[in-house]
């Protein structure tokens, strides 16, 4: 069964860190592209960050780069996006998706295969 489940949400105060983990079961994510996304109550999805399956360029979203940082583990199926200097309005339900052609970009999340269930990110003091 193909899967990926997103944890390490939770509720930090502003300024704080989280790091969330996106883990694959059912396939490999070695050459797959992950893209992480965001969606806030009231808006729409947001692409994040992604990472590429074929040599591991990333991007980020101006409204995160240098405070977010997206890195693989491919021998723990896994991939991270660290989360610092949190701001509230960085408060949102966060989701891990592959792309199994390798290359997936953040603001094309039509491309992507599959899709984790998300996980909560509050920032609030």
């Amino acid at each position: 069964q193909v899967q990926l489940v997103e944890s390490g949400g939770g509720l930090v105060q502003p300024g704080g860190s989280l790091r969330l983990s996106c883990v694959a079961s059912g396939f490999t994510l070695d050459y797959c592209a992950i893209g992480w996304f965001r969606q806030a109550p009231g808006r729409e999805r947001e692409g994040v960050s992604c990472i590429s399956g074929s040599d591991g360029t990333t991007h980020y979203a101006d409204s995160v780069k240098g405070r977010f940082t997206i890195s693989r583990n491919n021998a723990k199926n896994t991939v991270y996006l660290q989360l610092n200097n949190l701001k509230p309005e960085d408060t949102a339900v966060y989701y891990c998706a592959a792309d199994v052609s390798g290359f997936g970009y953040y603001r094309t999340p039509g491309t992507y295969d599959y899709w984790g269930q998300g996980t909560q990110v509050t920032v609030s003091s």
